[in-house]
């Protein structure tokens, strides 16, 4: 007579091992010799068994209990038989073989409930409208619950029968080895139903496609790519599963005066060179208006100036950025006569300027 192996040394775990450890390492053990990935080898199915029987005799608190105190002579005695009761063993870790292999015992008949698919709606706005925020009403054209059968597709007075090819689990069964694998059912793809009187409005779908208008609340300081979601304004689904989503993209339109840079607004403006030597005050565009500003005695090309709380709101924090004013000094390209005198005896006096300060630091030698 065969002795057993000792169910911990299958394992490779200690006899005080917790629940949890115990069910990783079959895990591993599991995955390492399971038949699909070792076609044909016998030794790894009996491996596989032999894991598996172990795992189903410790993890259950009673099984254990006796095992530890009687060994195997105890299992026989309790009922236990083995590697003969694998469908007992099947149906205590089923969640298990789901979570490898994609399948489970699959006794639960399938409500065909199936979410709606998500859409995607580009939208082109204002540049106000990102920093302001906007009320914006989109026409799109999508599919929807068919009123006259309710989303069954069934006509009224009908309704979906059970799936005679899989007895409505969804489910196709196929026996490989000493186990069963289950694929979608191939007649009715797996809903667990089918459709013998289809709705003529849909024509069995339980979805027909309408135009229809949503609302949209753009917030203010969306930028460029932000994405909004409108739960529950995508498809409908089907066999009376929930509606999917729809995702709003943004795009923004260029601004004539501005440029964004997170929640700053940068503003360029042209100013001759006499205003730049001389300072002077002018009036600039704001995203909020019109504003009047000193520009600075001796100002450079690229010198900034800041303006505060005149950019755009933060859609984190609603804080709004600030405006940078950047000044490019603009020469002029044609000047008359009298002008260019006065350029001449302007840099006449720049030279002797210089000059004479030459002379005051050479007095020094």
């Amino acid at each position: 007579m065969t002795t057993k192996k000792d169910y911990y040394e299958i394992l490779g775990v200690e006899r005080d091992v917790d629940s949890d450890t115990l069910k990783k390492r079959y895990r591993k053990v599991a995955m390492k010799y399971h038949p699909d990935r070792n076609p044909g080898d016998k030794e790894a199915e009996e491996k596989f068994k032999e894991a598996s029987e172990a795992y189903a005799v410790l993890s259950d608190v009673e099984k254990r209990k006796i095992y530890d105190q009687y060994g195997h002579e105890g299992l026989n005695g309790a009922g236990f038989s083995g590697a003969g009761d694998f469908n007992d063993i099947f149906s205590d870790f089923g969640d298990i073989f789901q979570e490898f292999f994609g399948f489970g015992r699959g006794r639960r008949r399938r409500s065909g409930a199936v979410r709606g698919s998500d859409l995607r709606y580009d939208l082109e706005i204002e540049f106000e409208d990102a920093v302001f925020g906007a009320d914006k009403e989109l026409e799109l054209l999508k599919n929807e619950k068919c009123e006259r059968c309710s989303g069954t597709g069934s006509e009224p007075g009908t309704s979906p029968e059970v799936c005679p090819g899989c007895g409505g689990s969804g489910q196709y069964t196929e026996s490989q080895g000493f186990f069963t694998v289950r694929s979608t059912c191939p007649y009715c793809k797996g809903k667990g139903s089918i459709i013998k009187d289809p709705c003529r409005e849909c024509k069995g779908r339980g979805v027909v496609q309408k135009k229809r208008k949503v609302s949209l609340k753009i917030p203010k300081g969306v930028d460029n790519g932000s994405k909004l979601r409108l739960s529950g304004e995508g498809e409908a689904g089907s066999g009376g599963g929930p509606n999917g989503d729809l995702y709003i993209f943004i795009t923004i339109k260029p601004h004539k005066h501005f440029e964004r840079r997170g929640t700053d607004l940068i503003c360029y403006v042209d100013i001759t060179f006499i205003q730049a030597a001389l300072g002077d005050k002018i009036t600039i565009p704001t995203i909020n208006g019109e504003l009047e500003i000193e520009i600075p005695k001796g100002t450079q090309f690229g010198d900034k100036i800041r303006l505060r709380n005149e950019g755009v709101p933060s859609l984190r924090t609603g804080q709004r950025g600030d405006q940078i004013v950047i000044f490019h000094i603009k020469t002029p390209t044609s000047i008359n006569k009298k002008q260019e005198k006065l350029l001449k005896e302007f840099n006449k006096l720049d030279e002797n300027k210089i000059t004479n300060k030459l002379k005051n630091l050479l007095k020094g030698f």
